[in-house]
């Protein structure tokens, strides 16, 4: 059973803001925090009660942020330290938490601590990252290439998981530990409710084993970091590609005071691509069997699910296993259903909830992404260039960072200047303006799909059952909560209407606005919730 604490971590709704590409609120063609205070009625009228903010700490920006040069201040771009502490209050003010984006396992290269430790073997900051002599392995980085470079100042190597400029730090040095608690509360103390922590499983290697994640003091580092009595109470959701149960559990159990959640990654890993940049045909049903099988497991073990389609790193959810063109509203509509209606934490990107879609562009030049860079360079001397772009377009995660559409005006209302990169190139089709003026909204069936969920203690704490079978081109399931129970259906056929078995239930919620009982019949994507007659008169 869940503690009240973790009753009240089930009751967040976390909105995911890249701030690059949210609002520029000073013209220059940059999302900035200033951006994101304008937005925030928005934010609370959509019904979320918390932001994730990704990186906005100082850096040069070799990786959108993720490459941090001061983790004590903000980015010039996107404003000042008074910025943020505003944002912090502007929010709480209006019942909204911030979640800030820690990345503890790099740094920039342009860190003073990276920038000291280069220049000797004996100074303090000389054992903050891995130096040897030669590359002890054959790793290779994230982003393409070896994961090791030569310094010539220290004549040695140091390790790279993701870009050249983004070096490992050491923590198995106590120092380096102890300055990442320094950060943690450093931000606390300016009011933060809680992190996001970045690719956290990596933060202790395996040398001997070859594994630059999951090392042998993975858990007393996470512990060192927020099972202290100052952080006991912060949320905390980590980045980490944990696939079984038992390593979930000593990531995530109330007791191990470790991290609050996970981002659970098998329903993104598995569904609608053979590789990041490889599309393949797929069904939402292989999305259902793997969230009815976390759901089981979690709710077994007392665990708190994230539940999740999109972010910075992925493609649309909608472009890879929905239908973005004639049933985009359909399609978002009902993934949303599908997701939010489960026990967990439900977590939406920026533009999902006005059911935005992949870009596509016919120039390398309009990609800014270095993963999407040094993979067009390898993808071209395999495949050819229009290959490459191809595969680019497909799964380049700078589909999810170009700026939200918030109108089908120059620059899609983002900016009055030209955007640090080219907008989504259907935003005169997608954008928000245009949503909230069609029968079919997103964003409206969005609003209502979390106020459901805020109002229902079925959707938030109740078991789960699943109704439909393997077969079943389906899924319909029950929430139940001190004997009242709230059913849910989402039609996954495409084409044409299939016949789902009757039961009892008042209608709460459909994304077909002459949905009027539970009739057998349902069309292509269609989702609905029944649910009692008191929870009916609460919404």
């Amino acid at each position: 059973m869940l503690s009240e604490k973790y009753k009240n971590f089930a009751q967040m709704i976390v909105y995911q803001i890249y701030p690059r590409s949210f609002n520029d609120s000073n013209g220059d063609g940059i999302g900035d925090l200033r951006g994101i205070i304008e937005k925030l009625d928005y934010l609370k009228d959509l019904g979320i009660n918390a932001i994730w903010i990704c990186p906005c700490y100082k850096s040069p920006n070799d990786d959108n942020g993720y490459d941090i040069s001061d983790y004590y201040d903000i980015m010039d771009e996107f404003g000042t330290l008074d910025d943020m502490k505003e944002l912090i209050a502007e929010a709480h003010s209006r019942g909204i938490k911030i979640i800030m984006d820690l990345v503890p396992n790099h740094t920039s290269t342009q860190h003073k601590w990276f920038i000291e430790s280069k220049k000797s073997k004996d100074n303090y900051y000389s054992d903050f990252y891995y130096w040897f002599d030669e590359p002890v392995n054959d790793w290779g980085s994230a982003f393409g290439g070896s994961a090791w470079e030569y310094c010539k100042e220290r004549d040695q190597y140091y390790l790279h998981s993701y870009a050249v400029s983004q070096a490992d730090l050491n923590w198995d040095n106590p120092k380096v530990v102890k300055e990442i608690q320094k950060v943690v509360d450093y931000w606390t103390g300016l009011g933060v409710d809680g992190f996001r922590c970045d690719v956290i499983d990596q933060i202790s290697k395996d040398f001997k084993n070859g594994s630059n994640c999951f090392g042998p003091n993975l858990h007393k580092y996470i512990n060192a970091l927020f099972g202290r009595p100052e952080t006991e109470n912060l949320f905390t959701v980590g980045e980490c590609w944990a696939d079984n149960i038992e390593e979930v559990c000593r990531h995530a159990k109330e007791e191990r005071k470790e991290l609050t959640t996970l981002f659970q990654f098998d329903h993104i890993e598995s569904c609608g691509r053979e590789s990041k940049f490889v599309p393949k045909n797929d069904s939402l049903k292989s999305v259902r069997d793997i969230l009815v099988k976390w759901q089981k497991l979690c709710y077994d073990n007392d665990l708190l699910y994230t539940l999740f389609t999109d972010n910075h790193d992925q493609p649309p959810f909608i472009s890879r296993i929905g239908n973005d063109r004639e049933l985009r509203y359909e399609s978002a509509s009902l993934i949303a259903t599908m997701f939010y209606t489960l026990r967990g934490i439900p977590f939406i990107y920026q533009g999902q909830e006005i059911g935005t879609a992949s870009s596509h562009y016919d120039s390398i030049d309009d990609f800014r992404d270095v993963e999407s860079l040094n993979f067009y360079k390898i993808f071209s001397e395999q495949y050819g260039e229009e290959k490459a772009l191809e595969m680019i377009n497909f799964g380049s995660r700078d589909n999810e960072r170009r700026p939200i559409s918030w109108n089908a005006g120059k620059y899609a209302g983002f900016s009055t200047a030209e955007p640090w990169i080219p907008i989504n190139s259907r935003f005169k089709e997608i954008n928000l303006e245009k949503d909230l003026l069609s029968e079919k909204s997103v964003f409206k069936y969005y609003k209502e799909l979390l106020a459901l969920r805020k109002s229902s203690p079925e959707i938030l704490f109740g078991d789960f059952e699943l109704l439909s079978k393997p077969d079943d081109d389906y899924f319909v399931f029950t929430r139940t909560y001190e004997g009242k129970t709230v059913t849910v259906i989402c039609n996954f056929e495409k084409t044409s209407q299939i016949n789902i078995p009757n039961f009892n239930g008042k209608i709460l919620l459909s994304n077909y606005s002459d949905r009027q009982n539970c009739c057998e019949t349902f069309r292509p994507y269609e989702a609905a919730i029944f649910g009692d007659e008191e929870l009916r008169k609460k919404r």
